[in-house]
C-alpha cells in the first residue's frame, strides 16, 4: 500500500517570551493511503500542532514532512497552499464556513480555487449526500449547528481529497447529532477511498478508526491498530 503521508523525526517549537518552547518533539510516523487513524492526547499535548504540520498549514521546526510525495519542509506559503488545494480536505470542529455565501456556494469553494468546470453541479450532489439538497440556497446563520458541520463535510469533499484532516469533528455538536455526522463521515471516506485523519477527545469515536496514535508532552507514547471494522 502507497503512503500518503510520511513524517521523520518532526520537531516544532515556539519562540515566547524569550524563551523556546518544544510542542511537538521528534514524531515519526507513516500513513497508508486509504487508511484511516485518529490522533489523541490530553489538551496542549500537541495534537491539534501536529495535524497543521501534516496539512502543511504549519512548517517544523526541524525534520521531514512528506504529503503524497511532496516534501512540505522546504515549501513556501503559497506552494504549500496549492499542495493543500490539490490534496487535502479539512473538517473543522466550528465549521469555517464562509458567512456570506450560501451552503451551496461553500461547498464549491474548492472546485473553484481548482479552477474546475462543474462545480454547480457536484456540490448539488454532495449536498444532496449529506440530506441537505433543499437547503442549498440557506446562509450558514440559517442553519443549525449540525447542518453547518454536514455543509463542511460536503466541501471537504468537494475537491476530491487524497488526504482528510478533521480537528474535534464532533466537539460542539450534541450526541444525537454527532453520531449521524460520524456516520456520513465514515460512508463517505469509504466511498471516496480517502484516507482520513482525526484529531478527538472522544474515545468511541478514536475506536472507529483503524488506528490510534497517543500523544503526550508533545511526544508519541502509544501507535496501535484497533481492528475497528470502519475501514
Amino acid at each position: 500500500m502507497d503512503t500518503i503521508l510520511h513524517l521523520q523525526n518532526v520537531h516544532k517549537t515556539f519562540g515566547s517570551a524569550g524563551r523556546t518552547l518544544t510542542v511537538l518533539h521528534d514524531i515519526s510516523l507513516s500513513v497508508p493511503a486509504g487508511s484511516t487513524m485518529a490522533i489523541v492526547g490530553p489538551s496542549g499535548s500537541g495534537k491539534t500542532t501536529l495535524l497543521g504540520l501534516c496539512a502543511g498549514l504549519d512548517r517544523s521546526s526541524s525534520g521531514t514532512v512528506e504529503l503524497n510525495g511532496q516534501r512540505l519542509d522546504h515549501l513556501s506559503e503559497d506552494q504549500r497552499a496549492e499542495v493543500r488545494n490539490r490534496n487535502v480536505g479539512f473538517i473543522f470542529q466550528n465549521f469555517q464556513l464562509i458567512p456570506t455565501l450560501t451552503a451551496l456556494e461553500n461547498v464549491m469553494v474548492p472546485q473553484e480555487l481548482r479552477g474546475e468546470k462543474g462545480a454547480k453541479e457536484k456540490a448539488r450532489g454532495l449536498l444532496e449526500k449529506v440530506g441537505l439538497a433543499d437547503r442549498g440556497h440557506h446562509y450558514p446563520s440559517q442553519l443549525s449547528g449540525g447542518e453547518q458541520q454536514r455543509v463542511s463535510l460536503a466541501r471537504a469533499f468537494s475537491n476530491n481529497p487524497r488526504i482528510l484532516f478533521a480537528d474535534e469533528p464532533t466537539g460542539s455538536l450534541d450526541a444525537e447529532t454527532s453520531e449521524k455526522i460520524v456516520q456520513l463521515l465514515f460512508d463517505l471516506n469509504r466511498e471516496a477511498g480517502t484516507t482520513l485523519i482525526l484529531v478527538t477527545h472522544d474515545g468511541e469515536l478514536a475506536a472507529k478508526t483503524g488506528r490510534i496514535v497517543r500523544i503526550r508532552g508533545g511526544s508519541i507514547v502509544a501507535d496501535e491498530p484497533t481492528g475497528s471494522s470502519h475501514l
